[in-house]
């Protein structure tokens, strides 16, 4: 017998138990109080130049968001203190760590600094100051704008991630892709809104943590705003083919039969999550054609495949995942993260930055390079950055080639390019130990409100109602738009 033939008793058994289990009291409940509210957002805005979900003008449309798991040492990449030479093998003077909270790694311990043993110098137009680690993306610091007073509250990577990503130690709160989907909508009908790409490792890497999906999670939000992970080997989304001896026409037989039943069981309950279910089975059975077009790389140049470097050819590198990301980007995906681990550095610092460097360097100025040449840069955020930084102090071995760092979040580099976001510039201003913060101080929160304003959001009038709460992404902590960094 046909699905369709047999709704109403499919209807009949789902009503009974739904009711059995006191599910429609709850689902009801839960739609008079969980309904998605973008707070006086400009959705009716007849503005040509605002479009719906946004409250002004944006700058940007959409946002590639580079995220090195596990923290880069901003001391040895963007950070230069030249002075330390002098100070190599001191002690950390208490007047600069003023008894700041310290891991358990090096808690107790003698605080020993250790200069950078990399060299810099300046580059570009702006005359900006770049690591030797970083050749290819030293020819683009005049479209970067470098953070350096970037900080944040957690210590430890999970929180650190959880907040960067959330905009909140406490897991389950939405990730940024997800209330970005939630306040601006699709750009395009055929793809996610939010993607996410891991990049796959290698054997060799040491300390490469885990990855867990409430990092791009939806929390509270309805879940149809949660990213799509795309996997480093077989198909790029989970189950995207279909079962050995079903084509596409059985399966879309199958989903408007089945997407009956769900319209039906929706106008008994009103549950929004139906009207997600029915939403993201279409979206799959859209992306079984729109996904293979995208992650076909064979219609790109030579010249383009070379400008990414060697690594493009492999499936799941962070070269492949650039590529991928600017042709996200001209499909109009309005959130596009990479995750990039390994940059745990506690232990042989000099050997294993260098490898990360090589590994991110030339795909990231590829990727600013494609960007501009396809007229995508303009409107394009590109954000660069860890979940804290690294210490001026050593950790193990007091020696040149072993040393490492340990956690710090009292100041790091974050990098942004394009988007509305001047370049060839500094922001902040860290003190002679890059250990503290001297001047024009960037939190976390304050970097998602920047993010969020150069999208067309006001940070605070994004919200949603939960727990009591009109909750935000920025949370309840000041937070500011950080102008100064605004084209």
């Amino acid at each position: 017998m046909h699905l369709s033939d047999n709704l109403e008793t499919l209807g009949n058994r789902r009503r009974f138990l739904t009711n059995a289990g006191m599910g429609l009291g709850t689902a009801a409940m839960a739609s008079l109080l969980g309904q998605p509210r973008l707070a006086t957002a400009a959705t009716a805005n007849s503005t040509a130049n605002v479009p719906p979900g946004c409250h002004f003008a944006p700058k940007a449309k959409r946002v590639i968001f580079l995220f090195m798991a596990g923290a880069p040492s901003q001391i040895d990449l963007f950070d230069p203190k030249p002075g330390l030479k002098k100070q190599f093998n001191k002690p950390l003077p208490p007047s600069v760590s003023m008894g700041q909270r310290v891991t358990a790694m090096t808690k107790g311990k003698e605080q020993l600094i250790m200069p950078s043993p990399f060299k810099f110098s300046r580059k570009g137009e702006s005359g900006l100051w770049m690591s030797e680690l970083l050749p290819h993306l030293s020819t683009q610091v005049d479209k970067l704008c470098f953070i350096d007073s970037m900080n944040t509250d957690a210590i430890n990577h999970d929180p650190g991630k959880t907040s960067f990503c959330t905009g909140s130690e406490i897991p389950g709160k939405p990730s940024m892709g997800a209330w970005l989907s939630y306040g601006l909508g699709s750009l395009n009908k055929d793809l996610p809104d939010y993607v996410v790409m891991p990049s796959a490792y290698w054997s060799g890497k040491v300390n490469v943590q885990a990855l867990y999906a409430r990092l791009w999670g939806s929390g509270f939000l309805p879940s149809k705003h949660q990213g799509t992970s795309f996997q480093t080997t077989g198909d790029p989304v989970l189950f995207l083919s279909n079962p050995t001896g079903v084509d596409a026409g059985i399966r879309r037989r199958m989903l408007d039969s089945l997407g009956q039943l769900n319209q039906k069981h929706f106008a008994e309950i009103g549950d929004p999550e139906i009207e997600t279910t029915i939403a993201q089975q279409e979206m799959a059975f859209r992306m079984q054609t729109s996904v293979p077009e995208l992650t076909d790389i064979s219609d790109e140049t030579q010249e383009t495949l070379a400008m990414y470097g060697p690594e493009v050819s492999n499936p799941g590198s962070y070269a492949r995942n650039c590529l991928l990301a600017r042709r996200m980007a001209e499909r109009d995906v309005r959130f596009i993260q990479l995750f990039h681990r390994g940059w745990d550095h506690h232990t042989r610092l000099p050997i294993n930055l260098r490898g990360q460097c090589q590994d991110v360097d030339q795909p990231t100025t590829a990727l600013l390079r494609d960007l501009e040449q396809h007229g995508l840069l303009d409107d394009t955020l590109v954000v660069f950055a860890g979940e804290f930084g690294r210490t001026v102090y050593c950790q193990g071995e007091l020696d040149p080639e072993t040393y490492g760092r340990d956690h710090h979040p009292r100041c790091f580099t974050a990098l942004l390019a394009g988007g509305g976001v001047k370049g060839g510039m500094r922001h902040g201003v860290t003190d002679d130990f890059s250990y503290n913060v001297v001047s024009d101080g960037v939190h976390v929160r304050d970097l998602h409100a920047t993010m969020l304003h150069l999208l067309g959001v006001d940070h605070k009038r994004l919200t949603f109602p939960f727990q009591g709460l009109d909750q935000k992404l920025t949370g309840v902590e000041p937070s500011r738009v950080v102008k100064e960094i605004i084209a």
